[in-house]
């Protein structure tokens, strides 16, 4: 009988999959992201959202010369030698309140009462406040004065007023376009639109303005064991807070955040979420499934819809990532552990937010700080550990260990540890890359 030969021996061995770097992940996931197309927005509708452009005054801030005090438009002559013994003693010809158009011309020896923010007249060359009038120091006795001199002009009678001290060019006098000139630029493309640059804006006549718009996140977890929070809780479940962080996160790096609750692990389920979701995401971001197991639900329905690329890295927490498009729009599926999505979607998920925001700084701050305890990190991989950044003393304290399910420390935590993948050891006392979380 003659044996048979197997060719067993003549297979290669699969190689293993690729283990990419966090710098190597970022880059790819960056390299497929870029700023959403600019629009014209209505004022307030654009608050959080990013210049497309630079913007220039058409005008002069202030647009005329006027008054910062309710008082009398003089001329400096008028008030020369000015004291409460002797008085500069003048005629008031008239009233000019905020927004007036006619305004009556000031000759020697006569004044015009004037309000604050009013035009200043034609001759006036300076602004005498009321408490420098007879009316007195006091600003009751000022306005009674305003008032009984309004009153005495109604009446037809002559009004005078006394000066009691000197008047210098220019004083109380804010200038045209002393803020900003005609043609000067005021906003640089990529700011930040907040309430005192939509002021800006409004002030110099701007109704409308082009901008980068907030990109719409949706964001959704994965789990048959997730539980809406307020709901009881079975066995084998838990409350679904990954959702609700990662919605805040979106939100803090100036996203327009929508949460999905809980998907069960069904892949009719999940598809119907997409399918309603789509329509009205810019990015989707979700957590739980990209993992190597029994159920792969995500994995199957995201390869239904698109190109989704999941793959290791070389980080704790962390590891497991995916990223890809659906139907052409990006998504980024973090793993399910609490910390793990977290500090992924810090690390990759905000700077693809920001980038399609236009902002400039995509990017968390990063510090050098004096670390007081000993840390241990796994060979070849990047760890972040949570830790407590103080910038008076800088230094950085470990916050909890290194479980990748420990909320309770990551809430406590203001920063991130990186240990390079080189170290399996940090030493008390070593200066190490903090990543800031609140910058």
């Amino acid at each position: 009988m003659t044996g048979t030969t197997s060719d067993s021996c003549c297979e290669e061995t699969p190689a293993p999959p690729r283990m990419w770097s966090v710098d190597e992940h970022l880059a790819d996931v960056l390299s497929d992201v870029v700023p959403l197309p600019a629009i014209e927005l209505q004022l307030l509708d654009a608050q959080g959202c990013r210049l497309a452009e630079d913007v220039s005054s058409e005008v002069d801030l202030p647009p005329f010369d006027n008054s910062s005090m309710d008082g009398y438009a003089v001329r400096t002559a008028d008030t020369a030698g000015a004291t409460e013994q002797y008085p500069s003693v003048l005629t008031v010809i008239g009233e000019i309140a905020a927004g007036a158009g006619e305004l009556p011309k000031v000759g020697p020896g006569q004044t015009a009462r004037i309000m604050t923010g009013a035009p200043v007249p034609p001759g006036a060359e300076a602004v005498a406040p009321v408490e420098w009038t007879d009316g007195g120091s006091g600003t009751g006795k000022a306005a009674d004065a305003m008032t009984a001199a309004s009153t005495s002009a109604s009446s037809g009678a002559s009004e005078e007023v006394r000066v009691l001290r000197p008047v210098t060019e220019g004083a109380h006098i804010r200038r045209r376009g002393s803020d900003l000139s005609a043609g000067e630029r005021v906003l640089e493309a990529g700011a930040l639109l907040g309430p005192t640059q939509l002021g800006l804006l409004a002030a110099i006549g701007r109704g409308t303005v082009r901008v980068r718009p907030r990109p719409r996140v949706v964001v959704l977890s994965t789990g048959s064991e997730l539980v809406e929070p307020g709901e009881p809780v079975g066995p084998g479940q838990i409350s679904d807070s990954n959702s609700y962080t990662l919605t805040a996160a979106a939100q803090d790096a100036g996203a327009i955040a929508y949460r999905v609750g809980g998907v069960p692990d069904d892949a009719a389920v999940l598809r119907a979420v997409l399918e309603d979701q789509l329509g009205r995401a810019d990015l989707i971001v979700t957590s739980g499934g990209v993992s190597v197991g029994a159920y792969d639900v995500v994995k199957e329905v995201f390869a239904e819809y698109g190109e989704v690329d999941f793959r290791r890295l070389r980080m704790q927490p962390g590891k497991p990532q995916g990223f890809g498009r659906i139907q052409g729009t990006p998504l980024l599926a973090l793993p399910g552990n609490p910390v793990s999505s977290y500090i992924s979607f810090e690390l990759f998920v905000r700077p693809v937010i920001r980038t399609m925001m236009g902002a400039p700084d995509i990017h968390r701050p990063v510090v050098r700080a004096v670390c007081t305890a000993e840390l241990r990190s796994p060979a070849g991989r990047r760890q972040f550990l949570r830790g407590w950044y103080s910038s008076a003393d800088g230094e950085v304290v470990p916050v909890g260990g290194e479980g990748s399910h420990l909320v309770g420390a990551l809430a406590r935590a203001n920063c991130l540890i990186a240990v390079p993948e080189d170290e399996t050891s940090v030493a008390a006392g070593r200066t190490v890359d903090v990543v800031l979380l609140t910058g």
